[in-house]
C-alpha cells in the first residue's frame, strides 16, 4: 500500500522546496506514494496547522512552518513507515 503525502501550502517557495526536497527523500528511500499538493486555505487550516509548508503523510501531521532536508526527511518517513 502506498503512502498518502499531502504537502499543505499555498504555492510559496518554500512549498515547493519541500515538495522537492519530499520527492527526493521518496527517490533516495526507493518508496512510492501519492504526493498530493493542498492549495486551499480552508483545507490547510482543517489539519490545525498555523503555517506553512506543512507536510502530511497518511493524515498525520509531520512538519509545518519549516522546510526540512532530504535527509531529514527520510528520517521522518522512515519512523512512519516503521
Amino acid at each position: 500500500m502506498k503512502m498518502n503525502i499531502k504537502i499543505l501550502g499555498t504555492g510559496c517557495p518554500n512549498c515547493q522546496q519541500l515538495e522537492q526536497n519530499t520527492k527526493e527523500a521518496l527517490k533516495q528511500l526507493g518508496m512510492e506514494a501519492y504526493v498530493e499538493k493542498v492549495t486551499e486555505i480552508q483545507d490547510i487550516m482543517n489539519y490545525g496547522i498555523m503555517s506553512t509548508p506543512a507536510l502530511v503523510i497518511d493524515e498525520n501531521v509531520l512538519v509545518a512552518g519549516m522546510v526540512p532536508s532530504v535527509s531529514d526527511l527520510m528520517e521522518k518517513i522512515n519512523k512512519r513507515i516503521k
